[in-house]
């Protein structure tokens, strides 16, 4: 998540309403209210005005980053111009997600199972961060970051065996 994309958050969650409820106790006294709403009402399209400014940043942030990967990368298009090998190329980076995903279901079916008992430290050790590599890649930093207590508990039990 990039950070203009989390100050949008932060900002869109009702900056207005949160400003105008800061403020009110500050009205003076002698204002009226039909006064009082119009300042509300200015303070609030000011600040989603300044939403969608900040909403525009972001995809603008999110094109910018895409149209840099696709320059440094490439494309598949582009893949296709070397003829049989460019396609292979394109159906080997297509396969990179399943292949690793099945590659590590495998693997994590024969650690829990015990049909891999004599592991090193060092070995289980490689399998947690394989695990958390193609998980990560898989599923997403958010649900990599999600299931880590519950992953440092597992290996805190594990260690004090």
């Amino acid at each position: 998540m990039g950070f203009l994309t989390k100050v949008k958050n932060f900002l869109t969650g009702g900056l207005g309403e949160k400003i105008v409820e800061g403020i009110q106790a500050y009205f003076p006294p002698s204002m009226s209210e039909s006064e009082k709403a119009n300042l509300q009402l200015a303070i609030k399209q000011i600040t989603h005005q300044h939403e969608v400014e900040l909403q525009q940043l972001a995809a603008e942030q999110d094109q910018e980053f895409n149209d840099r990967i696709r320059d440094l990368e490439g494309t598949a298009r582009d893949l296709t111009q070397f003829g049989w090998l460019g396609r292979i190329v394109v159906f080997l980076r297509g396969c990179q997600r399943p292949i690793w995903g099945g590659l590590v279901m495998y693997i994590d079916v024969m650690w829990f199972s015990g049909s891999w008992p004599t592991m090193t430290k060092q070995q289980e050790s490689a399998l947690w961060i394989i695990n958390l590599l193609v998980l990560g890649f898989l599923f997403g930093e958010r649900a990599v970051k999600n299931v880590m207590p519950l992953i440092i508990e597992m290996i805190a039990k594990r260690a004090a065996k």
